[in-house]
């Protein structure tokens, strides 16, 4: 047996492909453990036969990109931002400093620092019409819904942010989004409550600055306790960055057709709006809440095993092993319980994951805690409304989100993101023509109406008999001498006040279905609502479940000189046929 040499997953090689469709064979590149799509594009059943593309949904296993902000490796744990292990940062940085690391590549020095911080602190206001804008939701509007529209309207207020070329106007950008993001999302917090906006205050860090306009009232300063302050500032470290995400990938997605940084990380937030996103830490506080008590945790698991209850919380997408955000959360929790006193479900939360790690039913599965099992609880002591979770989680996320962007925008491999697709469906269909020659079925008439009619989106009275209509100057007539001693369809533009009975020449005004009628022996078929003939003297035409209401003997409307006619609009617009 041959031995087969040693390599590594990154290691530069090649693939050898046999297209059993035709016998040929191909090499594709192998670099940094991944194959281009376009090489695979070059696998066809013949020159005019499209390539062979990669069916991926939802990218399981597709690099969009080159990207050096974050690395995680799911299997072993791991992950670091700009190389940097999580639990380093949270420990011993503070959330700007990290929003610096991730956009600029390295940790700032203390000057550096210093006037990153600087830069931050006094852009945190925004224009006067933001706020005027924001006040313009209704009294319950979701937070998340105003944040992103408020973060796409930014870009109204600062237009030279489509310069994108410039890096020194990009770095401008940057600051005043993260720096005005707590604003926004407070903003957005105390809308939904009816109270005041509470301006910044430069005096206060970041986050401490955050909290005062969430949480200030009357007092002349509001100071939170600083380990509240720093339990935040770690939740906004843990949810900088994470990869290709659902949010990230719209935010590069968007970001690619060049558009500015605002529409961009708008688009982000509305994916981060969305439930499978955003959504997971309060579907866990669901979750404990129907456990109720530790009690009822045995009877749960079992619930779970087969397929009656959802464990919400426990493993990941990308991590197969635990996720080393969750350790460092689970700390956080006692730092904010010594401050606002446990939360009931904190010992249902642990005594739940105690009994999952233990189960082996749970271990092979490789289901542990994600960072949604404790954040939740996190939140809910600060007295946030679940619909504020996500909010918090977007401000969080914003400098990774702006690292992406500035890296997709550098980066002169990126194109303008447009996903091919799998051809499904019925194809080369006939469509039916709608030509004046055409016969075209009318539900619920006796037969026939042919063509279109001058004045779409009126319900047209029944034309029926074995009619035909032609085009003329004013609007539409019948062809046969017989049909002409009807009344003719109206014209579009016409002003006069009313059909002239029995008409043989002149125009219907535009308000007024067509009551031609050629042929004395067909009717419309029923149900017709009402009695009698044409609609009575100060009678108006309804809808009646979508359909106007006719009367049982249809006569032309002349008949009737007072008679108001009114659309239904629920019918087509384009032709008289029904759908």
């Amino acid at each position: 047996m041959t031995d087969v040499p040693a390599v590594t997953a990154n290691e530069a090689g090649s693939l050898t492909v046999r297209d059993n469709r035709t016998g040929s064979e191909y090499e594709v590149p192998i670099t940094d453990g991944t194959i281009k799509a376009a090489d695979l594009g070059k696998i066809r059943v013949s020159e005019e036969a499209p390539g062979l593309a990669v069916y991926d949904p939802g990218f399981v296993n597709t690099a969009s990109c080159r990207s050096a902000v974050t690395f995680i490796d799911g299997d072993k744990g791991i992950l670091e931002y700009r190389g940097y292990p999580i639990e380093q940062l949270a420990e011993k940085s503070n959330f700007l400093e990290v929003a610096y690391l991730l956009i600029h590549g390295e940790l700032p020095t203390k000057e550096q620092y210093d006037n990153w911080e600087h830069e931050i602190t006094y852009h945190t206001f925004v224009h006067e019409n933001v706020k005027t804008f924001m006040q313009g939701f209704r009294y319950d509007a979701h937070p998340m819904g105003m944040m992103m529209a408020s973060v796409g309207a930014l870009s109204t207020f600062y237009p030279d942010a489509r310069n994108i070329g410039d890096p020194d106007n990009r770095h401008m950008q940057m600051v005043r989004m993260i720096a005005k993001m707590p604003t926004l999302g407070a903003w957005s917090f105390r809308h939904a409550q009816g109270k005041p906006y509470i301006y910044p205050d430069n005096d206060l860090g970041y986050t401490a600055n955050f909290l005062s306009m969430l949480f200030k009232m009357s007092e002349k300063k509001f100071e939170a306790d600083p380990r509240l302050v720093k339990a935040l500032d770690v939740l906004f470290i843990l949810h900088a960055d994470h990869e290709q995400n659902c949010s990230t990938n719209a935010v590069r997605s968007v970001g690619s057709s060049q558009v500015d940084p605002y529409s961009a990380v708008a688009a982000g937030v509305g994916a981060l709006y969305g439930p499978l996103h955003g959504g997971a830490n309060e579907a866990v506080l669901r979750m404990l809440r129907r456990i109720g008590k530790k009690e009822n945790i045995p009877a749960f698991i079992e619930g779970v095993k087969a397929g009656n209850e959802k464990l919400m919380g426990f493993g990941h997408r990308v991590y197969k092993n635990f996720d080393p955000r969750a350790t460092i959360i689970k700390k956080a929790c006692d730092d904010v319980f010594e401050v606002t006193g446990v939360n009931p479900l904190l010992e249902i939360a642990k005594e739940l994951e105690k009994i999952a790690l233990e189960d082996e039913y749970f271990v092979k599965r490789k289901l542990y805690p994600n960072v949604d099992f404790y954040s939740g609880l996190i939140y809910e002591a600060f007295q946030f409304p679940p619909e504020m979770f996500t909010v918090l989680f977007a401000i969080g996320r914003t400098p990774g989100w702006l690292a992406q962007w500035l890296e997709l925008v550098q980066d002169k491999e990126q194109k303008m993101a447009i996903d091919q697709q799998k051809p499904d469906g019925t194809r080369q269909l006939v469509a039916p023509s709608i030509k004046a020659t055409e016969s075209m079925d009318f539900a619920g008439f006796t037969p026939c109406v042919r063509g279109p009619w001058s004045v779409p989106g009126w319900w047209p009275s029944p034309v029926w008999g074995s009619c035909s209509w032609r085009r003329t100057t004013g609007g539409w007539a019948p062809t046969s001498a017989a049909a002409t001693r009807s009344a003719r369809p109206p014209a579009a533009g016409s002003s006069s006040s009313r059909p002239t009975r029995g008409a043989t020449s002149g125009s219907w005004p535009p308000d007024w279905p067509s009551p031609g009628r050629c042929c004395a022996t067909a009717r419309p078929a029923a149900p017709w609502a009402g009695t009698g003939h044409s609609p009575p003297r100060s009678q108006s035409w309804s809808c009646s479940s979508g359909r106007p209401a006719w009367p049982s003997t249809p006569r032309s409307p002349a008949s009737v000189a007072t008679s108001t006619w009114r659309a239904c609009t629920s019918w087509p617009r384009s032709s008289p046929a029904t759908r």
